[in-house]
């Protein structure tokens, strides 16, 4: 018999059963897109649909989605629909720049995060992680709540500032966590305009709120480069060779406009920590609700710590505890949805034989909510399982059917950063405090511009008695 208790659940969006009426369609991405799906989208392979004369296919197949994101990649731009919601905000940086302006961004920034480079920023991120961690001692005896979304926007944007910008971001005033916030909520949204495929020139009313926020980071970035430029003309052997630096060397006729040097500074200052942010404090959430899994996590953690061992090891020696966050990025993808659009007729043949035609022009998502939930490709797909995501288990994952940092030469080029930063943080903070939920934690996953916990993530924070100290 059986005696293994049944895995965690945690909360998301029922399939639908029923397709839902062209004005639920548009509520329903209007307020959150995630309860959209179907039945089909968790049980078939590739779906096409039509709404509003757009035509789409929804792919899930791991062979489909590598020919569109890798084989034949330069036959697909970005979608018209993620581009205006995105360039708005992000102009040309490097999530929404196509075509040259992309190359040149790419390869001005591609140095900074090679994987020999990332391992380089261990230290900075290990004590930014002990300082943050800090505020957790007030949480003695019964413990005190804090909500963790906050915390990991917060703690994520200090690693950060310390690694890509020696700390030379230039401060702002009020809570950067809510600024954050605030920008996505109101401007990292669709909107009935674009939808419509209106011009950007058309109001967006959903985004007027925004604009005040949105404002608010151009001019951090702008001071950000002013003070860094005269520190250059001033000083330039004390100038640190960080992403700040470099972007700035960039300059120049055949290099990086200033225009899109500030693009890039605001998408990683607004946008570059936040991915990581969300999928930190999801698993944190989730690792609360299973405390065999925590139990693990704590003594692989505890093991390690206690061994002295360098943090630029960790994501090597901490197979538990990365495979706990992958699977946080399994059932939340920070980055729910990857959208295309054909520019020219191709064409897919299925290993079996099937044939999948795609016409020019069509909409082509590729969902990691759904696909990371696939009933075709993961057992138990709605369950908190990180043993999924161990060493010894996978090779049975295929590369395309797990896309947290989506694929082909579009693929995050902070993967390698992101994974080292996010255990080295779920490490320092596992080791000396034990996170629990309360009976005021109900977060409801809602997509923006990544998965984002509706009601926030309330949890009790309590110092572990058996926690040795770090130094």
């Amino acid at each position: 018999m059986d005696m293994r208790p049944e895995p965690f659940e945690p909360p998301a969006p029922e399939p639908r059963t029923v397709p839902p009426s062209r004005l639920e369609i548009i509520r329903t991405i209007l307020r959150n897109p995630l309860e959209l799906w179907g039945v089909p989208s968790y049980t078939l392979p590739w779906i096409e649909t039509r709404f509003f004369r757009e035509h789409t296919l929804i792919v899930n197949d791991p062979g489909l989605i590598k020919h569109i994101l890798v084989d034949n990649a330069q036959n697909y731009r970005m979608a018209d629909v993620r581009q205006l919601v995105l360039r708005p905000i992000l102009r040309d940086g490097l999530l929404t720049a196509e075509g040259a302006i992309w190359k040149r961004s790419r390869k001005a920034v591609a140095p900074i995060f090679t994987p020999r480079h990332a391992k380089g920023f261990a230290g900075q991120m290990l004590r930014q992680s002990e300082l943050y961690a800090a505020k957790y001692d007030t949480a003695e005896g019964k413990g005190a709540v804090f909500d963790i979304a906050v915390d990991m926007t917060e703690l994520t944007f200090a690693i950060l500032s310390d690694t890509l910008f020696s700390g030379d971001i230039a401060s702002s005033t009020g809570n950067f966590a809510d600024d954050v916030n605030a920008l996505l909520h109101r401007m990292g949204r669709v909107d009935p305009m674009d939808l419509l495929k209106a011009p950007c020139w058309v109001p967006r009313l959903t985004r007027i709120g925004g604009k005040k926020v949105l404002e608010k980071f151009r001019a951090i970035v702008h001071r950000t480069m002013d003070k860094r430029l005269e520190r250059m003309k001033t000083d330039p052997d004390a100038v640190p060779a960080d992403f700040l630096t470099l972007l700035l060397q960039q300059a120049g006729p055949d290099g990086l406009t200033d225009g899109e040097i500030e693009d890039n500074i605001l998408t990683f200052i607004g946008a570059g920590h936040e991915t990581t942010a969300r999928a930190l404090a999801w698993t944190l959430y989730c690792v609360a609700n299973v405390p065999h899994i925590r139990q693990a996590m704590e003594s692989e953690i505890d093991r390690v710590i206690g061994s002295g061992a360098d943090p630029v090891e960790w994501l090597d020696l901490l197979p538990y505890t990365r495979a706990a966050f992958e699977e946080g990025m399994r059932l939340y993808p920070p980055a729910p949805s990857i959208n295309r659009a054909a520019i020219a007729t191709d064409r897919w043949t299925s290993p079996t034989g099937e044939v999948v035609d795609i016409p020019a022009g069509i909409t082509v998502l590729i969902m990691p909510w759904t696909l990371h939930r696939h009933e075709l490709y993961w057992e138990k797909p709605r369950a908190f399982m990180p043993e999924r995501f161990l060493p010894e288990n996978r090779e049975r994952i295929d590369r395309f059917q797990y896309l947290p940092f989506g694929a082909g030469p579009r693929v995050c080029i902070g993967a390698t950063f992101a994974l080292q930063e996010a255990v080295i943080a779920l490490a320092v903070m596992m080791h000396q405090y034990r996170f629990d939920v309360t009976g005021d934690t109900r977060p409801w996953p809602v997509q923006r511009l990544t998965t984002q916990p509706a009601n926030g993530l309330p949890m009790r924070v309590m110092v572990r008695s058996r926690a040795s100290s770090i130094s």
